[in-house]
């Protein structure tokens, strides 16, 4: 998502590079391009208006330190306008104490609603928060039976009437079932509707009067763009909403409706979907998403992301196995899964500072199919030699490049970058705090420009070299 936004906002700041200050002229050049990448990204033509006439006072009006240039003044104030215009918002959802906590789902046929529901109780999960869902969208064929699947792969038990025509009804005796059973979520999965069915509209606000729901959210597919943001307003008027969540947030070119919902909708956008998988709702995070849309990273979400993967007892095992050298492939792919949390390589390394920039200055290609590539060699080792990869001859290579349809040179490079990776990681594990990061910054530059791996060899004194004398006396030493 922002793809295209970022590009052309970055291509209009490095427009600004060489300029020697800030004046009326260059300022309202660079906002009309502003304004054309926004409309480009369908946000909202209010939305648009307000933006740019705030960020061009502010500019305007901007004094440039001796020590930056007018285009990091320009990223800064556009940063700033953009933060304001996504929030500010507090994206924890409020518990209620001493009972289930209610929250109403909402949504358009289509959005992603009923599997949003599933990922919103595997957050609550997270966070030991025992839920339920309720299956109240009464309209749609196998919606029940979608529900019962979604809650069955999580552990969390669903209430369902088959046969029952009332969703009020079903709502209110999901409720009283919770109460009992001490549950402390209960999320209620309502029929996708169209706005403009009063019938529907109708239904789902006898729903709200009839259980005082504690959070109603609205369900949008972020695709839809400025319909999107229309949509919200008009269930708004019938539900008073609590916020927005936004889905197939991994699929959007664009980005409109995320830019336009707080401002036009004044309701915020709690969560964002960003995946297929059940674990993929994010907190949605004004600054941080700021960050992505001008191609600064998001190291924070990425960070935030890989603790909630990472087990304390799992992590000081492998932290003890790092400093023997005893790491093996078998551990390196299972960590590497737990940080890429079902991203892909390319948005991973997005998230990183100025890895994005450089990925689209070199035009660098990234090949995804390289991680697969790299876990069939691995499935096709025997454990012990995942442990030790010297083992290696050019036999078993043969054997492992068959079984995977790799090439034999790919199961070489993967042994020896691992070995080398191993050997960085048990030499950063005896040094300082200061010195890991100087060592993994030089690592990570040179690695990303293509160069040769940092030395990781720890500091030892020089072995003896013999001098000429003794190179004499040696041979005369042989010759007897």
């Amino acid at each position: 998502m922002f793809d295209a936004l970022t590009d052309r906002l970055n291509d209009v700041f490095r427009n600004m590079r060489g300029r020697g200050k800030i004046t009326e002229d260059n300022v309202r050049e660079v906002m009309r391009d502003v304004r054309t990448a926004l409309l480009e990204a369908d946000v909202h033509l209010d939305v648009v208006k307000s933006f740019v006439k705030e960020v061009t006072d502010k500019a305007l009006g901007a004094e440039v330190v001796k020590t930056l240039h007018p285009e990091q003044v320009m990223v800064k104030i556009v940063n700033d306008e953009l933060i304001n215009l996504m929030g500010p918002i507090d994206s924890r959802i409020p518990w209620v104490a001493g009972g289930p906590t209610i929250i109403l789902m909402a949504g358009l046929q289509g959005s992603g609603k009923t599997t949003t529901c599933a990922k919103l109780a595997k957050y609550c999960l997270d966070r030991d928060k025992k839920s339920m869902l309720v299956a109240a969208d009464l309209k749609r064929p196998a919606a029940i039976d979608q529900l019962e699947v979604l809650g069955e792969q999580l552990g969390v038990p669903v209430h369902a009437e088959r046969g029952h025509k009332n969703a009020v009804k079903v709502c209110r005796n999901g409720v009283g079932i919770a109460q009992k059973k001490l549950i402390d979520v209960v999320i209620l999965d309502t029929a996708g509707r169209l706005s403009i069915d009063d019938e529907l509209m109708t239904e789902i606000a006898n729903v709200s009067r009839a259980v005082s729901p504690h959070q109603i959210y609205l369900v949008l597919d972020a695709m839809t763009g400025q319909d999107a943001v229309n949509t919200a307003k008009n269930f708004n008027e019938r539900l008073e909403l609590d916020g927005v969540i936004l889905t197939k947030f991994d699929s959007d070119t664009r980005g409109g409706a995320i830019l336009s919902v707080k401002s036009i909708v004044h309701k915020p956008i709690k969560f964002i979907g960003v995946g297929e998988k059940l674990d993929r709702l994010d907190e949605f995070h004004p600054d941080r998403m700021a960050s992505r849309i001008l191609g600064m990273g998001d190291i924070v979400s990425l960070v935030e992301q890989a603790q909630q993967q990472v087990d304390v007892e799992e992590a000081a095992k492998l932290e003890a196995k790092m400093k023997k050298g005893d790491l093996s492939l078998d551990d390196f792919v299972k960590q590497m899964d737990k940080v890429m949390g079902g991203r892909s390589l390319k948005d991973m390394l997005k998230m990183i500072p100025g890895v994005g920039g450089m990925m689209r200055d070199t035009d660098m290609k990234i090949d995804e199919g390289e991680i697969t590539r790299m876990k069939a060699i691995v499935s096709s080792m025997t454990p012990k030699e995942k442990t030790d990869p010297k083992l290696l001859n050019a036999s078993r290579r043969r054997r492992i490049a068959r079984g995977s349809g790799a090439d034999v040179e790919d199961v070489s490079g993967l042994c020896k970058q691992f070995i080398q990776a191993r050997d960085m990681m048990k030499a950063m594990a005896g040094m300082g705090m200061r010195d890991r990061m100087k060592f993994g910054t030089q690592f990570a530059q040179q690695s990303m420009a293509g160069g040769k791996m940092p030395s990781f060899k720890a500091k030892t004194k020089p072995k003896f070299k013999p001098g000429r004398k003794d190179r004499r006396k040696a041979r005369k030493r042989r010759s007897r």
